[in-house]
């Protein structure tokens, strides 16, 4: 089912008596999402992403805009009637219902010609809890399961009625580290075995990135980029997004083109067809070559080793931040604490933006 948001735009009001201006939580977002598709949303806490949600789910009303399923326009149909399923962050499930009683639920409530005998409902429930992997556990209580094992009842409970859209609100969150990657394997698997629209908020970005068709990155109720995840990450439309995107983040510096040439500081990084201007440098943490007489000269602070590489983390008078980290694989690292070491830059890892508007600089 294709999903399309037409300058959909939510404002709330101000609890601050003193400022008559609402809260605009989603400003003029307009987005297609392809059918059978998943699509992260994607930014930090209070970007718009989980209002996004809510309004495409029926739980929000929106200020302006439209929202159409396929050919129909959804925007003031009830949540109930929108055919959709919902993952909260919490979970939600019924303490004192079995897994299966759970997954059950959502059918009990359809009418007409989808009603359904309760061999019917059983025998759904159980294909539907194989496909998450959660049958062994029919009869179980939920504080009878792991926190992994809970969001896939929540995860059948959402799936089992086949709705045309998937919304998951940061379903993750409250897995640890090593769940929260299994998890996020299966919601892929999931979603490529059924077809269904899926729609994933986060604030994680590496989540977002390793199992998204498509990101689209949010700040402050607007839309700032969308893409593929690896496009994204390779090509940031401004500074925001390029900091946002990547673990370690980008190293930012404050940098100048002076005659076609691109300097930090005193060192020359590279020529560019640019006019004299100030700018950005970013450069990722795996866009440098150790290198004796490289162009970019920073000072080593101390080396992380995390096994296969290591992270240089240095310091530079030009860097916007403190402390900067590169990563070079462990066979190549050289020098000591203190030291002054150089480091060519890889062209694709290095990006320059606009040092008043932070956008990138084509």
């Amino acid at each position: 089912m294709k999903v399309v948001l037409e300058h959909l735009t939510k404002k709330f009001p101000n609890r601050n008596k003193k400022i008559k201006e609402d809260v605009v939580a989603v400003s003029d977002f307009t987005f297609e999402i392809p059918d059978g598709k998943l699509i992260g949303l994607l930014g930090p806490s209070g970007c718009g992403k989980s209002t996004t949600l809510n309004l495409i789910s029926g739980l929000e009303a929106p200020t302006s805009g439209r929202i159409y399923f396929g050919e129909e326009d959804v925007t003031d149909i009830s949540p109930e009637n929108r055919d959709i399923g919902l993952v909260f962050q919490n979970y939600a499930l019924y303490p004192h219902l079995t897994v299966e009683q759970n997954i059950i639920f959502p059918l009990q409530n359809l009418k007409g010609d989808k009603k359904m005998t309760k061999q019917q409902m059983k025998e759904k429930a159980l294909e539907t809890a194989k496909l998450v992997q959660i049958d062994p556990y029919m009869s179980r209580k939920p504080s009878e399961l792991s926190g992994g094992q809970q969001q896939r009842v929540a995860i059948a409970r959402a799936l089992v009625k086949l709705p045309k859209v998937l919304l998951l609100d940061e379903p993750l969150s409250n897995l640890d580290a090593r769940l929260r990657l299994q998890t996020r394997e299966e919601i892929r698997r999931i979603q490529r075995e059924t077809g269904i629209t899926t729609i994933f908020v986060t604030h994680d970005q590496e989540e977002a990135m390793s199992i998204s068709d498509e990101i689209v990155v949010m700040k402050d109720g607007l839309l700032q980029q969308i893409g593929k995840p690896q496009a994204v990450y390779d090509h940031p439309v401004n500074m925001f997004v390029a900091k946002f995107l990547g673990t370690p983040p980008i190293n930012i510096f404050r940098g100048e083109i002076k005659s076609k040439q691109l300097y930090i500081g005193d060192d020359r990084i590279c020529e560019t067809d640019h006019g004299d201007m100030q700018v950005y440098v970013g450069i990722r943490p795996e866009g440098v070559i150790l290198k004796k007489g490289g162009s970019l000269v920073c000072r080593l602070n101390r080396v992380e080793v995390m096994g296969r590489d290591t992270s240089a983390c240095c310091s530079n008078d030009n860097a916007v931040s403190e402390s900067i980290r590169f990563i070079i694989p462990s066979d190549e690292m050289t020098g000591d604490e203190g030291d002054l070491v150089a480091f060519d830059i890889k062209p694709s890892k290095l990006h320059l933006f606009d040092a008043e508007t932070e956008n990138v600089i084509i």
